[in-house]
């Protein structure tokens, strides 16, 4: 069973900038789909981006243009840099994989502050 462990997340000002990072365990991490979600208190869980294996990137057209999705397969670990970060991306930021099962991670908490 992979197991995700995100890291990165914290307080930050409006305008500021924070890079999630995602470790994966197994050896097959370069064939995962990876994504991030995040969930605001009070409301469901959002897509915010995904990466496929071949490097395909995707994103939510809330977060398109200041936040990008990588990820480094020798590391086993994909990021998530968020910049010009606002209120409204307070949330708690999942990392998911889907390779042979659909994994999430336990969450890493980000807040901007006003």
């Amino acid at each position: 069973q992979v197991q995700l462990v995100e890291s990165g997340g914290g307080l930050v000002q409006a305008g500021g900038s924070l890079r999630l990072s995602c470790a994966a365990s197994g050896s097959r991490f370069s064939a995962y789909y990876m994504a991030w979600y995040r969930q605001a208190p009070g409301k469901q869980r959002d897509f915010v981006a995904s990466i496929t294996s071949g490097r395909i990137t995707t994103y939510a057209s809330a977060v398109k243009g200041r936040f990008t999705i990588s990820r480094d397969n020798a590391k086993n670990t994909v990021y998530l840099q968020m910049n010009s970060l606002n209120v409204e991306d307070t949330a708690l930021y999942y990392c998911f994989s889907e390779f042979d099962s659909r994994v999430w991670g336990q969450g890493t908490q980000v807040t901007v502050s006003s």
